[in-house]
């Protein structure tokens, strides 16, 4: 089966062709960084308007490259959720109206569960079942994954996600969007022992996260550094390692009781945080414990990308699973309503 993906949910524009024999065709991307960094975030209308602008060309870019055309697409996969409405609306309108027009079926792809089925797409993919950090800009979650829509969650986060706390942490501090590679970038010339910040909810049972309190640890440590006249290039990059570090113990901290707790010794790591290489060697080191293995997708395909949503799109429509022609999103979605296959 070969499935058109189209992936809309916030300010990335992504296009993919996979096919179930064959694996990923093609798959192209266009990032709204430079369009949203003026105003220091994501603007919701003008990333509707971008994905408008956008999707057509990248369509007809991705068929070229993989030297198909229309009469050769067999589905049509797209996001529905969860994510920006207006964003979400573009990329389902465009797929049902294609679906429409070609007479194939079309289905609404859970966002997440994108992010989660990423590794699949790499030479050597986790098999179930095994224990799924999903970390990016708007979740924070740890799932007992067993199966394709066989989702239990473990925990999540009570306030900001990793991803978020990084922009935020970032913005404060004056950097540019998106923070997380700033903060990434400026942690690699950071003195280590230099500040100590808390670990949050890291001294008590249960595998919840809040990144809330240790965003605004980071902006009162900034801030009386400025006090004190220290405002220098290294403090902040002394800063950035402090808090990178926080967050990297956190989240392995408490995938550790996850894999306690559920007997596994496989872990995905998903979304656009696990790109952060410091996490990826922290996780890596922690498995070490289990005898485990650590799984994610190439860094391409951590931030949002059609060829993830292709992917599992694919796997729920050889199930027998499609759409009707009506134009549903949802700017909220449980992943464990998700059917099982």
């Amino acid at each position: 089966m070969l499935v058109l993906g189209l992936e809309t949910s916030c300010d990335e524009t992504g296009v993919a062709l996979y096919d179930s024999e064959r694996g990923l065709l093609a798959d192209a991307l266009f990032s709204q960084i430079d369009l949203h960094r003026v105003y220091g975030g994501v603007v919701p209308e003008l990333a509707s308007r971008d994905h408008v602008k956008r999707m057509l060309p990248l369509i007809r870019q991705v068929l070229a490259e993989a030297h198909c055309t229309p009469a050769d697409i067999d589905a049509l996969a797209y996001t529905a959720g969860p994510g920006l409405v207006g964003a979400l609306l573009v990329g389902a309108s465009c797929a049902q109206a294609l679906a429409l027009a070609w007479d194939i079926p079309a289905l609404g792809v859970h966002h997440m569960e994108g992010h989660l089925l990423a590794p699949m797409l790499e030479e050597q993919p986790p098999a179930f079942p095994f224990v799924a950090l999903l970390v990016s800009g708007g979740h924070t979650q740890l799932v007992r994954v067993d199966g394709i829509g066989q989702y239990q969650l473990l925990g999540e986060s009570l306030d900001d996600a990793a991803g978020e706390a990084f922009d935020k942490t970032a913005k404060l501090m004056g950097l540019q969007y998106p923070g997380g590679p700033e903060i990434a970038r400026l942690a690699q010339q950071g003195t280590p022992g230099r500040f100590k910040f808390p670990r949050p909810m890291t001294d008590r049972p249960g595998l919840e996260f809040s990144f809330s309190g240790l965003k605004t640890f980071t902006l009162n440590t900034w801030q009386a550094c400025q006090a004190a006249g220290d405002n220098s290039e290294q403090t902040r990059c002394d800063i950035a390692l402090a808090f990178q570090q926080a967050v990297v113990d956190t989240l392995t901290i408490k995938c550790r009781r996850a894999l306690k707790q559920t007997g596994l010794n496989s872990l995905v790591i998903a979304g656009g945080v696990s790109a952060n290489q410091a996490l990826r060697q922290s996780l890596e080191h922690m498995l070490g414990e289990f005898k485990g293995q650590v799984f994610y997708a190439r860094p391409a395909f951590c931030t949002d990308n059609g060829a993830m949503i292709a992917y599992a799109g694919c796997q729920r429509l050889l199930a027998g699973q499609h759409d009707d022609l009506a134009i549903k999103v949802q700017a909220r979605w449980p992943m464990e309503q998700l059917p099982a296959l």
